[in-house]
């Protein structure tokens, strides 16, 4: 598939001042939905998380009719700030991304996708912003060694009534399938999984596995 799809870049601030790289991928033709924009929450930005790992889905999601977002959280590339070891501080700016998303385009619903610890701040923010009609996890770090620094981010999205879809490699080295299913059984609203048998969890943050998610999210974007 060709370009087709444009691209701006943007600085947004966060409510308690960090100013956050923000790109906005825009389809090249018609909308295929111009009443929604999606926001994607990249992985931890201690390991070297940022927006540019998220490259591949925005510009797929775009070359489909989507306006998808990007974003270096706080400390990131050329976002200001410092980046929190449990990831609060940054459920700030996912807030503020999808507001200024909302505002600048008069869109009335956002759908927030979060890649591995981008997971449970996307999901920390699901229930603070009115917009938000869906949340997509890929790779959720359920698991007990990750639960030390997103433990507390659990409740959030498993109490949200909100639709979710959670994307998972069967051979995620931080959760397993048995531990998904575990925090799945307690939470609340329309919950889907879609397992990926045999992949690991870098494995599926890699660009090989980009188009697949484009076409879950466009799945799950069609059931809401």
């Amino acid at each position: 598939m060709s370009e087709n799809y444009t691209l701006e870049s943007f600085t947004v601030e966060s409510s308690d001042g960090a100013k956050l790289r923000t790109r906005m991928f825009k389809p090249g033709g018609e909308a295929k939905d111009g009443n929604l924009g999606i926001v994607l929450v990249h992985p931890y930005s201690i390991l070297g998380g940022c927006q540019g790992l998220l490259k591949g889905i925005a510009s797929g999601l775009a070359q489909n009719g989507y306006t998808a977002v990007t974003f270096d959280m706080r400390g990131v590339g050329r976002s200001t700030g410092r980046p929190s070891l449990t990831g609060f501080a940054e459920v700030k700016d996912v807030v503020a991304v999808c507001n200024w998303l909302s505002n600048t385009l008069s869109l009335p619903r956002i759908l927030l996708v979060g890649s591995s610890a981008g997971a449970p701040i996307a999901g920390s923010a699901v229930d603070q912003i009115e917009q938000v009609i869906g949340y997509v996890s890929i790779g959720y770090p359920f698991g007990m060694t990750a639960s030390i620094l997103f433990g507390r981010h659990h409740k959030a999205i498993l109490q949200s009534p909100k639709p979710k879809l959670f994307i998972m490699g069967t051979q995620d080295g931080f959760t397993s399938v048995k531990q998904l299913r575990n925090k799945l059984n307690t939470a609340a609203g329309r919950v889907e999984t879609h397992l990926i048998d045999g992949v690991g969890h870098f494995q599926m943050e890699g660009p090989g596995y980009d188009a697949e998610m484009v076409d879950l999210i466009i799945k799950f974007i069609a059931s809401l």
